[in-house]
């Protein structure tokens, strides 16, 4: 219970370190994935990051770039205590004799079972989370500004709750979190594990620095979306899709329609700012959480 305890504290200091690094990036990311197909003709909303990022801060302020905040904030105590402590707990089970090193084969089955625990968690989040970001996003492009649908997270999920099939509404999406992060976490945990081993020369990894953690952190990070980016666009389109009239039947729909319409280009929308983000964010979050482990004994 003691090393349940130390994971979950560690867990939620460096999911906060992450979220407050990492999360203008993320709007601009999602802005950029669930912007609409422009009219033929016509250029996109969003001509790019940079765009994006103008835009948003012409229309909205810095605080634009923080939008959906709230949902990931409420609940990153939750979400990076259950990854880190399922992952402490899948590492006892494989771990072979008590203090023995985890390879990086056993560290990437650990984090596809925190994958698996933390999905049902991220599912609802990040529906709120990316209805907030895509609000400006989500509607036809022109000189009428976009009517602002939802004053904020827990008014998301009221409207999903009543309009949108009760809870079930809240995990629309599940299927696509679930192929990101799964895959996601054990490419993340295991890279984080091989780099930590190369730059201490072995297993133990116990004396390695601040500055060598966050290179790790961070290549971490750029492996999770380097593997998934494309499930998670596929997510994010099924999320922000129109309960009433849909433009996407299911995951397989979306991932076709995307293909057809805009190329394996359009799988790819928005990996700009997913990659600077999680470089620095993984970076924070990983040097967060191992030292805070640290100073818990």
């Amino acid at each position: 219970m003691a090393d349940v305890a130390k994971d979950l504290a560690s867990g939620t200091v460096g999911g906060v370190a992450q979220l407050v690094v990492g999360h203008p990036f993320d709007t601009i990311k999602v802005k950029l994935q669930s912007q609409p197909a422009p009219v033929p003709g016509q250029p996109p909303k969003f001509s790019g990051a940079m765009d994006a990022v103008r835009q948003t801060l012409a229309a909205e302020g810095p605080r634009g770039l923080y939008k959906g905040m709230g949902a990931p904030l409420a609940t990153v105590a939750v979400f990076n205590a259950v990854l880190f402590t399922v992952r402490g707990q899948m590492e006892t089970l494989l771990r072979s004799e008590p203090g023995v090193p985890l390879t990086v084969g056993q560290q990437i089955v650990a984090g596809a079972g925190a994958g698996v625990a933390v999905s049902f968690l991220a599912c609802p989040t990040e529906l709120i989370k990316c209805r907030l970001q895509a609000q400006s996003a989500m509607g036809n492009t022109g000189a009428v500004a976009v009517a602002v649908k939802y004053g904020g997270p827990m008014d998301v999920a009221k409207q999903v709750l009543r309009s949108e099939g009760g809870a079930r509404g809240l995990f629309k999406g599940l299927v696509p979190t679930m192929a990101r992060e799964i895959p996601g976490n054990a490419a993340m945990f295991g890279v984080y594990e091989a780099i930590k081993q190369f730059l201490a020369g072995g297993q133990d990894t116990s004396g390695l620095g601040r500055g060598s953690l966050m290179a790790a952190g961070g290549l971490a990070g750029a492996a999770f979306w380097g593997a998934v980016y494309p499930t998670d666009v596929v997510k994010s389109v099924i999320q922000v899709d129109d309960y009433k009239n849909p433009k996407f039947s299911g995951s397989i729909d979306a991932f076709r329609k995307i293909l057809a319409s805009e190329g394996a280009a359009g799988l790819y929308k928005g990996f700009g700012p997913a990659m600077s983000r999680s470089v620095p964010a993984n970076a924070a979050c990983f040097l967060a959480y191992e030292v805070t482990r640290s100073s818990l004994g």
